[in-house]
């Protein structure tokens, strides 16, 4: 209960009216008025359902982005794999489109949910390609890493752990999460170990395929809320994966002796010769079938569940370099910005760039060699220089070799 105060010349710090008209709040430094503190409640309460509001994918039709919308998004961060983007951007375009039709319509055609696979070599972008689609679009997005995920009632993670992850990302908003993206690591590390059906229990691989597929296909799952194992007496949630798209993206190291085996057995006779020579055996990644997973090592049925695959190329000395300086948040661009947040101008001899090109293409690592090159030849200006007063900084090539050899020495 506000008691009303007499007229002592006090008025309300922010509309100016005086207690006469008003009840004023008596606060350390000044008096405010209940109707400011009424209208400044109501400002809030609106304020905070417009980004509870904003804070999951608005499903409009009219507000949906076309493919290549997607696409020029993506190429802001992700340079090349113009072919990958692609088929993300009408895979995701298309499954969005699919939720937004709801019910099937007057003739019944329903539009099946169409996950996708992605395979490239460490550092191409696999993960990057995911993280900015679920970015753009404003969805619950996790990664998961197939390698710790086993059988149920073994050592490791239970698959519905996968869920357990995208409940926690969408504050444990069941519809949320019921249309978010679940991004499926190092899927390639849980293929059985020859092509032929496992005579023991792989309970790390084909067990895990297996569990897999009622996820990938779309059923209702009960997850524990709090991720571990499954306990009677524990409530459960219940999560319809009907419309989670999944991505899984691996390396599938050796994979192209699989597709050449391929190539090379199709390709007899008269006609062989012609043929091979259209191969091009320096990206012969492009021509990956399904047929290739399963002699890899994945089971019939979860290719089944992944129609549509894709492919990254391994990355050329000319895209190294455009990731090093391109992308809107590129490596070079975030040094840089290190630097500025002290007062510092930092720039990079063209020499420098195409040394740390050289640098990563000798290590096998792609794009992610790149940043531990980078690190290496800033570590110790990054320690040194904000205590002193330079304004500007050069990274020369002689300093640069310098740093990376003493990397090489200690290795």
């Amino acid at each position: 209960m506000v008691k009303k105060r007499e007229n002592n010349g006090a008025s309300c710090c922010l509309c100016g009216r005086t207690e006469p008209q008003v009840i004023l709040l008596t606060g350390l430094h000044g008096y405010v008025c209940t109707e400011c503190v009424e209208t400044a409640h109501e400002m809030i309460k609106t304020a905070m359902m417009g980004n509870s509001a904003s804070s999951g994918f608005d499903l409009d039709k009219e507000k949906l982005p076309k493919p290549v919308e997607i696409k020029s998004f993506l190429d802001q961060y992700v340079i090349g794999q113009d072919e990958a983007k692609k088929y993300l951007s009408v895979s995701v375009y298309n499954h969005y489109k699919r939720i937004l039709q709801g019910k099937a319509d007057d003739n019944d055609v329903e539009i099946e949910k169409s996950n996708i696979i992605l395979v490239g070599s460490t550092g191409t972008g696999k993960t990057l390609l995911a993280k900015t689609i679920a970015k753009f679009l404003n969805v619950p997005f996790t990664i998961v890493d197939a390698t710790v995920l086993t059988e149920a009632g073994y050592v490791g993670e239970d698959i519905e752990s996968i869920l357990t992850r995208l409940l926690q990302v969408a504050d444990y908003d069941v519809k949320k999460a019921e249309r978010g993206i679940v991004f499926i690591d190092e899927i390639d590390k849980i293929a059985r170990k020859g092509d032929n059906p496992s005579i023991t229990r792989d309970v790390s691989g084909e067990g895990v395929q297996q569990g897999l597929l009622k996820l990938l296909e779309g059923s209702v799952v009960n997850v524990p809320p709090q991720g571990g194992r499954k306990h009677p007496d524990q409530k459960m949630i219940a999560v319809d994966t009907k419309n989670i798209l999944f991505i899984c993206g691996g390396a599938f190291d050796g994979i192209e002796r699989k597709i050449a085996q391929r190539l090379n057995t199709k390709v007899v006779g008269y006609g062989a010769s012609q043929k091979s020579a259209h191969v091009d055996k320096e990206r012969i990644i492009q021509y990956i079938s399904p047929q290739d997973l399963k002699s890899f090592g994945l089971i019939p049925e979860i290719i089944g569940r992944l129609p549509i695959l894709t492919y990254l190329n391994p990355l050329d000395r000319d895209a190294l370099r455009n990731i090093l300086t391109e992308p809107k948040n590129s490596i070079i661009k975030q040094y840089i910005k290190l630097f500025e947040m002290d007062g510092i101008e930092l720039s990079f001899a063209d020499e420098v760039l195409d040394f740390i090109v050289d640098k990563s293409i000798e290590f096998k690592l792609g794009a992610r060699g790149l940043r531990s090159i980078v690190e290496t030849i800033m570590m110790d200006l990054m320690f040194e220089v904000p205590s002193t007063d330079k304004k500007t900084l050069k990274v020369e090539l002689d300093y640069a070799k310098e740093r990376v050899g003493k990397m090489n020495h200690s290795a």
